[in-house]
Formats: C-alpha cells, sequence, structure tokens
C-alpha cells in the first residue's frame, strides 16, 4: 500500500529540509520512496511543494487530485491552495501562520478572513499547529519546519525512529538543541 504525503508552503519556509528530512527517515523504515519537489517563484516568496510517495513499491512521485493521505501545510493560505490534492478522509496538518502573497501586498486582493474555520469545517481531519509560538520558545521562529514536522511524525505514527540523530545530520551542531526542542514540542502538540 502507497502512502502520499504533501507539503506546501513558501519560499524561505524550510519545506524542502523538512521533505529531506521525512525521506531519511522513511528510508530508514525501510519504505521504497520517490520524492519530487517544485520550487516555482521560491525566492520571491513563491510556493514551493513537495510530493512523497512511499510504501512497499513506488512507481511515480507525482500527486494527482484527491490522492494525498496527508498535507502538511507550512501557511495557511498554502493549505486552502492545495486542498483539492487531499483524498476523502486524508489529514490536513496546517501552520496557523500567514505569509502574504504579493497580490495582498499591493492591495489587489484582501488574505481571506476566517480561513482556518474554512478549512476545519472543509476537511474534518484538521490538525492546527501554532508553529510559529512553539518556535518562537525553543530558541527561533525559523524552527518553525521541524515544529511542523514533529507534528507530521507522530501523526503518520512513525515515531520510532533516532529522529533527533536524522535532524542533527541534516543541521549544524549549533543549530541542534533548539531544533530538536521544536520537533519534541511539535510531537507534543499533534
Amino acid at each position: 500500500m502507497t502512502k502520499s504525503f504533501l507539503l506546501a508552503g513558501v519560499g524561505g519556509q524550510g519545506t524542502i529540509l523538512t521533505s529531506k528530512i521525512l525521506t531519511e527517515g522513511l528510508t530508514q523504515l525501510g519504505f521504497d520512496i520517490k520524492m519530487s519537489e517544485i520550487h516555482g517563484m521560491a525566492q520571491r516568496g513563491g510556493t514551493v511543494t513537495t510530493h512523497i510517495k512511499f510504501g512497499e513499491k513506488v512507481y511515480s512521485p507525482i500527486i494527482t487530485s484527491a490522492e494525498a493521505d496527508v498535507i502538511l501545510a507550512f501557511e495557511k493560505l498554502e493549505a486552502a491552495r492545495h486542498l483539492s490534492y487531499l483524498k476523502p478522509g486524508g489529514t490536513l496538518i496546517v501552520n496557523d501562520y500567514e505569509i502574504y502573497p504579493m497580490s495582498v501586498l499591493t492591495g489587489q486582493v484582501e488574505y481571506p478572513e476566517n480561513i482556518l474555520d474554512i478549512l476545519k469545517s472543509t476537511v474534518p481531519n484538521t490538525v492546527v499547529v501554532n508553529a510559529y509560538d512553539i518556535a518562537k520558545d525553543a530558541g527561533s521562529v525559523r524552527a518553525q519546519n521541524i515544529v511542523l514536522l514533529g507534528a507530521a511524525v507522530k501523526i503518520l505514527g512513525i515515531t520510532d525512529l533516532d529522529w533527533e540523530q536524522i535532524i542533527k545530520s541534516y543541521l549544524p551542531e549549533k543549530f541542534h538543541e533548539m531544533n530538536i526542542k521544536a520537533f519534541n514540542a511539535g510531537m507534543q502538540e499533534a
């Protein structure tokens, strides 16, 4: 059985790093994995997505409409933009965080109000994580991605790995303690 996991964020949020750490863990669990990154206009605050499929045998990383078992959204509007990928009964993990796209910054449109309420009413299995505050408490708001990784690991039920060691292998030593704290707090939040 193959599982599909979509990560969606904005350039600079650590979406790609999170997907690499997650796929390393899935590899250590013995899954066949395929991953595809789509960077878009990442350096200008554009959408960044990663498609991950894992299971006994996987042939393609591309997730099609209504196929994702889990969507991990690093920002609320990105959750809404990618919701069509979530299968019925799937789980949406969404960061309670806003990054205004250029159209909002220039006044062309307004950022949607009550977006979390809309997401929760659309997807019964919605987990909202306040990764900004949790990461700030851990030492840096830049660790929001690792908070979200912790929540995803808990929700996926793949906690039986040495995630701390995997995280450490991807980050400079000076960031280890903060990110481990962020990861553990994210697991508690899920």
